[in-house]
């Protein structure tokens, strides 16, 4: 039996690795929707796609978080400027939308799809860590476009405050 050089064992890791990841990422069914006119149903299918691919339970829609979401969207376009906090912050545009629960917020830039947000978020960890959460139970995404055309999307995960706490 021969062995495989030390190089050659660590590319065969590093692209088993790599291929790992991308199959936590399921592609998404093309369709004829543009971000902007993405129905509720198509929206929750490719996050569910990639929460039950990464062993995650599904969501529901919540329409609050969706508004909430979108505020936050269309601030990010209209400042073109990616951020958390232009002025109002998470829990303000939750409230303001009538939620009341524990929330997360993911956020980007520039990707074209859902399906390429979604990649964007899975390759980070603190955004992966809110899409995959389980103590989450539901969402609202939102995309807002700029006058030149560049995409800002929104995604807020809530559910109840209880799995927060710490039991003392």
């Amino acid at each position: 039996m021969s062995t495989l050089p030390r190089r050659s064992f660590l590319v065969l890791g590093a692209a088993l690795a790599l291929s790992a990841c991308a199959s936590t990422i399921p592609v998404l069914p093309k369709g004829a929707s543009t971000p902007e006119t993405m129905s509720d149903a198509e929206i929750l299918t490719a996050i569910n796609a990639v929460r039950k691919a990464n062993g995650a339970g599904p969501w529901s829609y919540n329409p609050r978080l969706e508004d909430a979401a979108r505020s936050q969207a269309r601030l990010m376009a209209s400042k073109n400027t990616l951020s958390h906090d232009l002025g109002v912050t998470l829990r303000e545009r939750v409230t303001a939308a009538g939620y009341q629960g524990a929330v997360g917020e993911n956020l980007a830039k520039g990707y074209t799809s859902l399906q390429g947000a979604i990649e964007g978020w899975m390759q980070s960890s603190g955004h992966r860590s809110t899409l995959l959460n389980a103590k989450f139970t539901e969402f609202g995404l939102a995309v807002a476009r700029t006058s030149n055309g560049k995409l800002y999307w929104a995604m807020i995960a809530g559910g109840s405050f209880q799995p927060w706490l710490k039991v003392v």
